[in-house]
């Protein structure tokens, strides 16, 4: 028998779904104005642009709804897309919102994600679609290879890294980040609503930095601590940046 013929075939599945984490942001809306939300959305993006060029981004309409005020969706979507901003869902519509939606291509989220939370006073968020290491073990994990532009990171537990975190980067935990070295990109703790946890770094230099959904972008960051080992933590939803 020649050697051709002892091959095994390769015959691959065309296609498979797998279960995996984002970061999506959510842009929650607290006004039906057009006007203002364009002018602030427009402004935050103005203050980022790099960040929110080409974002993904789920439109929430809860709070809107909670208080009975009408808005136009499909004149809102428009809004975020003349923006460049991607909207990949809606939530917390109702019924002729959700048509509104779909009839667009937005999908109907229901579910609660780990992402970041924006209303028109504080749109934001993170991220291009790259390289995606997805890391599920819970307790700590441990990243001793660099963290290059365009990968992003997720652990269950703690995360610590002693090698370098480039920018571009989004590591994700839902309980502590450590990062011995300087930590640029963005870092995201207590991602599934842990307020209780903290970021540490030996040199911050971070384009954005979460806990529990509360952030604050690079623009928004005392120079005082700029490139300087901190500690990151929550005091009732306000994020504290603290020297060690």
């Amino acid at each position: 028998m020649s050697q051709d013929a002892q091959k095994t075939p390769y015959n691959p599945p065309a296609l498979e779904f797998k279960s995996s984490t984002f970061s999506v942001p959510v842009l929650v809306l607290s006004s039906d104005d057009q006007i203002t939300v364009e002018q602030q959305l427009l402004a935050k993006i103005q203050l980022a642009p790099e960040f929110f060029k080409n974002s993904p981004l789920i439109l929430d309409v809860q709070e809107l709804n909670k208080h009975n005020i009408d808005v136009d969706v499909a004149a809102i979507i428009g809004i975020i897309r003349k923006l460049g901003l991607l909207p990949i869902g809606i939530r917390g519509g109702n019924p002729q919102q959700n048509e509104q939606g779909i009839a667009l291509g937005i999908p109907v989220h229901s579910i609660h994600t780990s992402s970041i939370t924006a209303d028109t006073n504080k749109p934001k968020t993170p991220a291009p679609e790259p390289e995606t290491k997805d890391l599920l073990q819970t307790g700590t994990t441990l990243i001793t290879q660099p963290i290059r532009s365009g990968q992003r990171v997720y652990a269950a537990g703690d995360l610590v890294i002693v090698a370098p975190v480039s920018a571009g980067t989004e590591i994700l935990a839902e309980g502590n980040i450590h990062v011995y070295g300087a930590l640029r990109g963005r870092a995201l703790a207590g991602v599934q609503g842990n307020t209780e946890a903290r970021i540490f770094c030996n040199a911050l230099q971070a384009e954005l930095i979460s806990i529990a959904g509360n952030y604050k972008i690079s623009e928004d960051l005392n120079q005082n601590v700029h490139n300087k080992p901190v500690q990151i933590y929550l005091d009732k939803q306000t994020l504290v940046i603290q020297e060690i």
